[in-house]
C-alpha cells in the first residue's frame, strides 16, 4: 500500500506525457506547457534501450495516442470536414482537441462538446459557420441516437387518456435539429462516397433516408429533422416546422395543450388543417413509439 502513492504520480506524469499535444509536423514537443525538458522528464521514468532513446520510446505512445485521437474524430464528423475542407479540418480538429482533450474511457465522447465550441470559435469555420455547427449537432446526434436509451413507449389507451394538461417526454435517444440547409443530404452523401470507397461508419450500423437527390455542398433551405434508432441502425426523418415545434415544445416540458400552441403558432394551416394535422402527427408518434410517459409520472 506504502508504493500506491508514487505508482499514482508516476501513472499521471506518463498521462501527462502521453497526452502532451503534438506538433505542427506531429512529433512529441520537447519541451512542455510549463517549458520544462521533456527529454528529462522522460529519462527519469522510462530506460533507454540499444535502439532508442527514453524520449523516443516516450514518443511513440505520444504520437500513437494522438494519431488515435484525430481518427476517431475524423470518422464521427466526415460531414463537418466536407464543408469546411480537409485543410481547415485539420487545424479546427487540433485545436478543439487541444481545448477538450479525452476525458472518458470511450471516445464516444470526443466530440461531446464540439457545437459549443465551433459556435465559439467561428474563425476555424467562417464563412461556412452556419452550416459547419449545423453539421457537427448532426453528427452529434447521429451518435447520440445510436446509443442513447430506450424507455418504454406510451400505449395506445395511455394516448386515449392525454388531456391538455398532460406533460410528455420524448425518447432518449431522440434528437431534434434545425438547419439552414439540406445538411442530412450533404452527410448522407459524402457517408455514400466514404462506403463507395470500403470505410465504415464508426458509431452506427448503419443511417437510413427516404432517398433523393444528395449534395456534398449544403443547398440552401430550412430543414427540421428528427435523428432516431430503430434495430440498431439510425434514421434521419425530415419533420414539418409543425411537427417539430410540437416536439421541440414537449421536450421543453410543456403540457401537450401548450405544446400544440406552440406548434401552430404562425402556422399558414387553417383550423381544420390543423386538426387533421395533429391526428395524423399523433398516429406516427404512436407508431414510432418516440413518446414516453413523464419520468415523474413513473416515480409516483
Amino acid at each position: 500500500m506504502s508504493d500506491a502513492p508514487e505508482l499514482r504520480a508516476l501513472q499521471q506524469r506518463m498521462a501527462a506525457a502521453v497526452m502532451s499535444p503534438l506538433t505542427r509536423d506531429e512529433q512529441m514537443r520537447r519541451r512542455d506547457a510549463k517549458n520544462q525538458s521533456v527529454e528529462k522528464e522522460a529519462d527519469s521514468f522510462i530506460k533507454p534501450n540499444d535502439r532508442l532513446t527514453s524520449f523516443e520510446r516516450l514518443e511513440i505512445y505520444n504520437r500513437q495516442y494522438w494519431f488515435r485521437l484525430f481518427s476517431s474524430f475524423e470518422e464521427d464528423f466526415p460531414g463537418l470536414k466536407a464543408i469546411v475542407g480537409t485543410r481547415r479540418f485539420e487545424r479546427l480538429m487540433r485545436a478543439y482537441l487541444e481545448a477538450h482533450p479525452s476525458r472518458s474511457f470511450t471516445l464516444r465522447n470526443l466530440g461531446s462538446s464540439l457545437v459549443g465550441w465551433l459556435q465559439d470559435n467561428p474563425q476555424y469555420t467562417h464563412p461556412m459557420t452556419a452550416d459547419a455547427v449545423a453539421m457537427a449537432q448532426l453528427e452529434w446526434a447521429h451518435i447520440e441516437a445510436f446509443d442513447n436509451e430506450q424507455r418504454p413507449s406510451l400505449t395506445t389507451a395511455e394516448i386515449a387518456a392525454l388531456d391538455d394538461g398532460s406533460h410528455l417526454e420524448l425518447q432518449p435517444y431522440l434528437r431534434l435539429l434545425e438547419a439552414p440547409s439540406a445538411v442530412d443530404d450533404t452527410l448522407l452523401a459524402v457517408r455514400d462516397a466514404s462506403e463507395g470507397a470500403g470505410a465504415q461508419a464508426s458509431n452506427a450500423v448503419s443511417i437510413h433516408l427516404v432517398r433523393r437527390t444528395r449534395s456534398r455542398k449544403p443547398v440552401p433551405g430550412r430543414t427540421y429533422l428528427a435523428v432516431h434508432r430503430h434495430e440498431n441502425s439510425v434514421y434521419y426523418k425530415r419533420l414539418t416546422r409543425e411537427d417539430y415545434l410540437l416536439l421541440r415544445a414537449f421536450e421543453h416540458g410543456e403540457t401537450l395543450g401548450g405544446a400544440i400552441e406552440a406548434a401552430f403558432a404562425h402556422s399558414p394551416l387553417s383550423e381544420s388543417e390543423r386538426a387533421a394535422h395533429i391526428q395524423a402527427s399523433f398516429h406516427y408518434l404512436m407508431q414510432m413509439g418516440w413518446l414516453c410517459t413523464s419520468r415523474s409520472t413513473e416515480s409516483s
